[in-house]
């Protein structure tokens, strides 16, 4: 994604938490809270009636009528473009987990700070994904047990180091200037990359990567 303004849907059950994202992107321009919701089930309906007005999901997990995981595994099955942030408290492997297999695109603890907060959506929006410090070592230690089962891809060794600087989280940009070649270099491979490895996300591409054993 690359626009000027960036809408949101906000979805939890806690005023509060509502106010409080509210607040924190009050003075960035960037995102724009478009619309919010108190449960899953109310979200995916707004995002039914119109699809093309948001460009981000922020999602709580623990909620009535329908979760944030349930949530996040209907957009991606009807807007697999639409980008999903879990934004929790939960910390146990068995969430992330769950987060993970229905492809939510970036997870974040509800402990983090504004600056924290901004920068996840930064690399969501410029990257694909972004996942805190504190859910990172998870999704590594959970897809590293199974990278023996993982079927062997033809990558060239130029795609094999940007797919293992993309594990890392570095962005398009980042990578460019890390192997001095052009961004729009860096997008080709990614794009190759995704196509080899029928990844449809970056979070499937860290999969991909740590499972083959090729993660920096």
């Amino acid at each position: 994604m690359n626009k000027e303004t960036y809408n949101l849907l906000l979805v939890d059950d806690h005023q509060l938490v509502i106010d409080g994202i509210k607040s924190m992107l009050s003075d960035d321009k960037r995102y724009l809270v478009k619309n919010i919701a108190t449960n899953g089930q109310q979200a995916l309906d707004i995002i039914k009636n119109s699809p093309e007005s948001f460009d981000i999901v922020i999602t709580d997990i623990t909620m009535p009528l329908m979760n944030g995981i349930e949530l996040c595994k209907n957009i991606k099955e009807e807007f697999a473009s639409l980008k999903v942030m879990v934004l929790s408290m939960h910390n146990s492997i068995g969430i992330v987990k769950e987060a993970i297999a229905a492809d939510a695109d970036g997870y974040m603890l509800k402990n983090i700070g504004q600056d924290e907060f901004l920068f996840g959506l930064t690399k969501l929006v410029e990257d694909g994904s972004y996942y805190s410090q504190e859910i990172a070592p998870i999704i590594f230690r959970q897809y590293h047990r199974s990278k023996q089962d993982s079927p062997v891809i033809n990558l060239s060794p130029r795609e094999k180091e940007i797919l293992s600087l993309i594990s890392l989280e570095l962005t398009s940009k980042e990578i460019a200037d890390k192997l001095f070649i052009s961004k729009q270099t860096v997008d080709t491979h990614r794009i190759n990359i995704m196509q080899k490895t029928n990844s449809k996300s970056v979070v499937g591409l860290i999969k991909y990567a740590i499972q083959a054993g090729i993660s920096g």
